[in-house]
């Protein structure tokens, strides 16, 4: 079977949800594709391109990203965390993809489009859902490693419920504050 980009995001994907980000090389994945690390250079220039390949997996799954519905920013928010969650160390690779400037997936596009389409200025949308998108990465990021922690009995316990609750929160205050900073409009947001 020829080496595609395709196989090796498969690969490393599969790499990334078994053993974490850690353990994500371009060796291990080029092994488990059966090719030497050099072979994987014709597709992916570097580390950095190939996770950024996996971030946009990670995101353009589970109609997270482009879905049309009109579900509001709580939906979309608890869509992305869900996404997320399906895939360990996934908030960390797509926050460090996001940092480098790589990737094509833009997770913000939909909230940034909400907004806009609700009569919110560019700039001020494009602010907003950059700060609903950073507490889904953060609190994800946060998330997956208390789970992995207690998994490897560093901490008592992790508590998924909670978890929810604080995530929650987190989200509702966030929508409290876009309809504050819109002077209290009848912004659909949730």
């Amino acid at each position: 079977m020829a080496l595609t980009a395709e196989r090796i995001v498969d690969a490393a994907c599969a790499i990334l949800d078994a053993y974490g980000l850690a353990d994500l090389t371009m060796r291990r994945v080029a092994e488990g594709l059966g090719v030497k690390a050099g072979a994987l250079y014709w597709h992916f220039p570097n580390k950095q391109t190939l996770l950024a390949a996996v971030a946009d997996e990670i995101l353009a799954g589970g109609g997270v990203i482009d879905s049309t519905d009109e579900d509001g920013l709580e939906e979309w928010a608890a869509k992305l965390r869900e996404r997320l969650l399906a895939h360990r160390d996934a908030a960390e690779v797509v926050a460090s993809t996001r940092a480098m400037g790589l990737g094509s997936v833009d997770p913000a596009m939909r909230p940034r489009n909400m907004l806009r389409a609700r009569g919110v200025g560019a700039e001020e949308a494009d602010g907003m859902a950059q700060a609903f998108l950073h507490f889904v990465l953060g609190h994800v990021m946060e998330e997956q490693t208390q789970s992995q922690l207690a998994t490897l009995g560093v901490v008592s316990s992790f508590d998924g419920a909670r978890s929810q609750r604080y995530f929650d929160a987190g989200v509702e205050i966030l929508q409290a504050g876009v309809l504050r900073q819109l002077g209290g409009t009848h912004l659909r947001i949730e």
